[in-house]
């Protein structure tokens, strides 16, 4: 697939990605309960400083404010009928910061849950899931998203209706699951399951991988899963979390240091992802402490699970999912070529 992404990719041997919107837009002032999609029109100066701030911290991939803009989601608020449009801004928003950048930015459009249950333990069924998708696609690609971010999924039917969507608008797709119980998504998907289900998808993925989860040890460990028997042309994405969320005066702080999200980074790049970024909590100091320690990284070969707890702290589970766990020797994993 030509798309401007895969371009890039073929020029660098890593991207680094953005940090986290909602982390950023409370602190400019965003109020809990309120749809940050809306800002988009209430705000867009804050918005474009937002990705601003990203790019300035070295991110070559800024994901569009645009994570809860289904239908579904923007129902909650009663703003179903303008997810198109919401959608679109956030394109347009992003786009304006990465066309006045000096380098290449690619503008990802970001895609959430959409909160719903599929069938048949829920009501929501997969043609309804990819109208809904598509609503949200068509806007943030006629907005002048390079690619389509589908990130924090945990179903195997929301990724499939995503990338339904993709494939019925021709639009190139990343996708993130979020493993956040025990090595395993919500709905029960293992690292090495996902890495499974690429080949059976509607679209092929430019990349994949995970994002948010309990924080930065466990995200390794399940970039470790999701490379261990994919094709040398895969391409693997790490978006973690910058620490644990605590409550500090009412207010929830992540303990992340710019130092320990350096040195995920690093181990990251080690256990096979090629593009790299944060999730909650990570601002732009963390980002400019990964990008100059991923810039000044030699790869190391592949890290064990004694060596990530050693850097970065422990496990929040001893089982990832797949089988391995913390306290028993790492079994052999077959790795991709480097690219």
């Amino acid at each position: 697939m030509t798309n401007a992404l895969s371009r890039l990719l073929k020029t660098r041997e890593w991207l680094m990605a953005d940090g986290a919107i909602g982390t950023n837009l409370f602190a400019m002032g965003l109020e809990a309960g309120e749809p940050p999609e809306l800002w988009n029109t209430d705000h867009p100066d804050r918005i474009r400083a937002l990705h601003q701030g990203f790019v300035d911290a070295g991110s070559d991939i800024i994901l569009t404010n645009s994570f809860g803009g289904t239908c579904y989601r923007l129902k909650l608020h009663n703003h179903q009928d303008r997810a198109f449009e919401l959608n679109k801004t956030a394109a347009e928003l992003a786009r304006d910061v990465a066309d006045r950048a000096q380098r290449p930015v690619i503008v990802a459009g970001s895609v959430g849950p959409t909160g719903e249950i599929f069938e048949p333990v829920g009501t929501l069924c997969m043609a309804d899931a990819v109208t809904a998708f598509e609503e949200q696609i068509r806007g943030l690609m006629e907005g002048g998203a390079d690619v389509i971010w589908a990130e924090t999924i945990s179903s195997e039917e929301e990724i499939i209706a995503i990338a339904q969507a993709c494939a019925n608008l021709d639009a190139p797709l990343c996708a993130t699951l979020s493993f956040d119980t025990a090595g395993r998504t919500m709905m029960g998907i293992t690292s090495t399951g996902y890495s499974g289900m690429q080949n059976g998808l509607p679209v092929r993925t430019v990349a994949y991988g995970a994002n948010c989860g309990t924080g930065a040890p466990d995200l390794l460990r399940t970039v470790l899963g999701l490379s261990e028997t994919v094709s040398s042309d895969a391409v693997i994405i790490a978006k973690s979390n910058a620490g644990i969320p605590k409550y500090v005066n009412g207010v929830i702080e992540y303990d992340g240091t710019p130092e320990l999200m350096a040195q995920y980074a690093c181990l990251a790049r080690d256990a096979g992802a090629r593009i790299i970024g944060g999730c909650c909590g990570t601002r732009p100091e963390h980002l400019r402490a990964m990008r100059a320690a991923m810039e000044a990284h030699t790869l190391a070969g592949r890290p064990s699970l004694d060596k990530i707890q050693a850097c970065i702290g422990a496990f929040s589970s001893q089982d990832d999912g797949t089988g391995d766990v913390a306290t028993a020797p790492k079994r052999e994993r077959r790795g991709r070529r480097r690219a």
